[in-house]
């Protein structure tokens, strides 16, 4: 079945000029290129290159920096277009969600230097440096270290799962300014640095890539005595875990719409093959054994696709949104794997052929299970930070 009719289930009409361009951008990109680039690991140039010429990249970007002012809402318009149509956002998301990081805690300075660039396509935007080997989701205890040294920061450490690192000219890197032992709360003495990766490849940045279950250019990233201008510091030194949340919880809200495009493609795919695959001399789809896992998956997209215009519009309003950011991230998580399932199971033996993409997407389903946050470390949230319980961790 090809991927171009995928237009069945319903979508909000929200931005609809919107989701009519993404799709029609989408088209030019059908399952055999994804598949191509799976088979040599690469990176989409040409996809992203279109994004960013039609604007969507920049469309969180103010209009006075060169973009064009959209809420995060319509960022996740995008996003969900894209995977609905089959194609894959993970290459270029990041420059969405480090968007808010930069406008809320970024100086005018910066703001001119950098983000009339990113929305002209001349800078890619695409790299967040947080997660490290030894502490994993424990931000807090991150070891990677910037000393200040006169008029720069030497930074030290090391850093795994940053994706786009080979394909990003500007890192956010979250680090250690002051060692926890000599802070009174430990959500204190972390500082975010933008770091020019062109500028620090060499100098003390080396990039690993890191080999994957799906084609996602993700690494491992070495600082030793790379030297940062400490202009590139963002926001307020120290203050570096309470700014990041701002980029956590756009990032959280944002990639929620991927999953939701997800969830519309498997369903899409399934009620299709459903209705037209005939064995026993009757459609598959008319058995309720395959029907009903469809349909249940069908109702948790709905479910969750109102939770995520809830989450988008607190942050929007710039209310607080940590709670919403973390429940739409674990529902649209849930929603497309459950829906990937269904679609496995209504598929049989030809989910497995890859000239169907239903395996290429189910595998990265799976991954937004864990990434950027596992939906485990999301129960612990609520279950401490939300209904009060002992914390388990």
């Amino acid at each position: 079945m090809s991927d171009e009719n995928l237009t069945m289930i319903p979508h909000g009409e929200d931005y609809p000029e919107i989701r009519e361009t993404v799709r029609a951008i989408c088209a030019n990109y059908p399952g055999e290129y994804w598949r191509a680039l799976e088979d040599k690991g690469s990176y989409p140039v040409e996809f992203v290159r279109e994004l960013t010429e039609a604007g969507f990249l920049s469309a969180l970007i103010p209009e006075s920096y060169g973009g064009s002012d959209l809420p995060l809402r319509a960022g996740g318009v995008i996003l969900e277009e894209i995977h609905a149509s089959g194609c894959d956002a993970s290459s270029c998301h990041g420059q969405m969600y480090m968007m808010a990081m930069l406008l809320r805690h970024g100086n005018e300075k910066q703001k001119q230097a950098y983000l009339p660039a990113i929305a002209a396509g001349d800078l890619r935007f695409q790299s967040f440096g947080v997660t490290e080997p030894a502490t994993g989701s424990d931000t807090l205890q991150l070891k990677t270290r910037a000393v200040r040294d006169g008029d720069t920061f030497v930074v030290n450490g090391q850093k795994v799962w940053t994706s786009r690192a080979a394909n990003s000219d500007l890192l956010t890197l979250l680090c250690r300014t002051t060692p926890l032992d000599r802070v009174k709360n430990q959500t204190e003495g972390l500082s975010i640095l933008l770091v020019d990766i062109r500028e620090a490849l060499g100098k003390g940045l080396t990039i690993k890539p890191i080999d994957t279950m799906v084609n996602y250019d993700t690494n491992e990233l070495f600082f030793d005595d790379l030297r940062v201008p400490a202009e590139n510091l963002i926001g307020i030194e120290g203050n570096g875990f309470k700014q990041i949340l701002d980029g956590m919880n756009s990032e959280r809200i944002l990639l929620s719409h991927e999953s939701l495009g997800d969830a519309r493609y498997f369903i899409d795919k399934a009620v299709a093959y459903a209705k037209e695959r005939i064995v026993f001399n009757r459609p598959v789809g008319q058995n309720q054994g395959v029907q009903f896992p469809i349909a249940k998956a069908y109702a948790e997209y709905r479910a969750a696709d109102a939770m995520s215009r809830m989450a988008a519009a607190l942050f929007q309003s710039g209310r607080k949104c940590g709670e919403e950011a973390n429940i739409v991230r674990y529902l649209t998580a849930e929603a497309a794997w459950n829906a990937g399932e269904a679609c496995m199971q209504t598929h049989g033996g030809f989910a497995v052929a890859r000239e169907y993409n239903i395996e290429r997407k189910w595998r990265a389903a799976r991954i937004q299970r864990l990434a950027p946050i596992s939906t485990n470390m999301i129960m612990a949230y609520i279950g401490h930070g939300v209904l009060g319980m002992p914390k388990s961790y």
